[in-house]
């Protein structure tokens, strides 16, 4: 059975929501990008307090890492079946048991006897957090007015980043003063009374689910899957996971090791680049809402970051630049998150955002496996410059595929299903 970007089955009406508002708009927006911040919050619950772990268990740092990976790999697994689980449940039972994971993950995690007692519990986490995106988008396109999609992507966004921002200082900070088994029962039980607020607005987490049977099936599927929109939306979220979850684990590094950036300034860089793209992912917010030309703003902003990446390779960069570069780098990558997700959805057919979304961003899992064991091993021989030319190459090919998007839909019947 083929697939075509406007198919469009009849709406279940048990999950029609109600028409839009500019105030039941923000408060779907507001509801989503809290759930979002808790759950990259919690990614970065446990490796701020690896040191304490290792102090007390004797563990190393190799086992310590692993616990990291385990839980992605869980994670990127979860996404993908979360896909089939959101188009057929709805959005709301999935993303309210991933809260409930995650948190109670964390309250398991301060019980733990022993390093090796908390694989299990980092499975369990990763399977929370990988209902996320799927059922998140599956809200937002089924709720929020299609002018203003592109102002609920940048919140969605930013939400996400500012638990990155937030977690380390939290879990470290308790850590620190109360030891790490009261860190993680204390945000483990801060988890259960965010998870207790966004009960209280389950009414506002509406999601269409698929009318025809087949498309959950998983040969449906596939067949959707293996569309060259999809395919290229997903080999986009490889590479660019690859480049930006590689520098963030290694920018400090690479500028001291290849570039002889003294370390606290390098590491002031990566705060940079992570503010900068913030403002990049709100700023991008009102781009999108004025285009239809997503690829554009997208194109445009990876190509910027692509030439300072390779202008910081080539050693163009002095001391009194280093952060202004990177919150520049950090920007013209940002801006091109919103209009990165309106792309997908102008590819998703209607009643598949779960599984196209969980397919899609399973990407991020992929690239963030791949990019920073690819990157150390740059660094282990001494290939620190070499590393911004290769984080430049994985923009460039994301580039391309934001690009080839477009002209797939174009050559399979005519422009993508308007996201605006």
């Amino acid at each position: 059975m083929q697939y075509s970007r406007d198919f469009s089955p009849p709406p279940n009406p048990l999950d029609s929501p109600r028409p839009a508002s500019f105030r039941r708009d923000a408060r779907v927006i507001a509801v989503v990008g809290g759930a979002h911040s808790l759950s990259h919050f919690f990614q970065l619950a446990l490796p701020p307090l690896f040191p304490l772990l290792r102090a007390e268990f004797g563990a190393s740092y190799a086992e310590l890492g692993a616990l990291v990976g385990v839980f992605y790999a869980a994670s990127g697994i979860a996404q993908f079946l979360a896909g089939f689980a959101v188009d057929r449940a709805g959005a709301r039972p999935l993303l309210l048991a991933g809260l409930a994971l995650l948190a109670g993950g964390t309250l398991l995690a301060s019980l733990a006897p022993g390093v090796g007692w908390l694989f299990p519990v980092v499975v369990l986490m990763g399977i929370g957090n990988g209902v996320f995106h799927p059922a998140d988008f599956a809200v937002l396109n089924a709720c929020i007015a299609p002018a203003r999609l592109g102002h609920a992507y940048s919140s969605h966004a930013i939400g996400g980043n500012l638990g990155y921002v937030v977690a380390p200082m939290v879990s470290f900070a308790l850590g620190a003063a109360l030891g790490w088994r009261f860190a993680l029962a204390a945000m483990g039980t801060l988890g259960f009374v965010a998870l207790g607020v966004v009960i209280t607005q389950r009414a506002l987490l509406v999601s269409h689910r698929a009318a025809d049977a087949h498309l959950q099936t998983v040969r449906g599927s596939l067949a959707l899957f293996v569309q060259a929109p999809i395919v290229l939306c997903f080999a986009y979220f490889v590479v660019q996971a690859m480049a930006g979850i590689g520098l963030q684990t290694f920018l400090p590094t690479a500028l001291y090791a290849g570039l002889d950036i003294p370390l606290m300034l390098a590491t002031s860089a990566l705060t940079a680049y992570l503010f900068g793209g913030m403002a990049g992912i709100l700023a991008g917010g009102f781009l999108a809402a004025r285009t239809t030309r997503h690829d554009r703003i997208a194109a445009t902003g990876l190509f910027a970051a692509v030439v300072l990446l390779v202008a910081v390779g080539a050693g163009m960069l002095t001391a009194p630049v280093v952060l202004p570069m990177f919150a520049t780098i950090g920007f013209a990558v940002g801006v091109t998150g919103p209009s990165r997700d309106l792309i997908v959805r102008a590819s998703t057919p209607r009643g598949a955002t779960g599984r196209v979304y969980g397919f899609v961003y399973g990407g991020l899992d992929v690239g963030g496996t791949i990019g920073p064991a690819l990157f150390g091993l740059m660094l282990d021989h001494r290939l620190s410059r070499e590393v911004f030319f290769a984080v430049a190459l994985c923009l460039a090919l994301a580039m391309a595929t934001v690009v080839q998007v477009r002209r797939g839909a174009q050559g399979r019947g005519g422009p993508a299903r308007q996201a605006t």
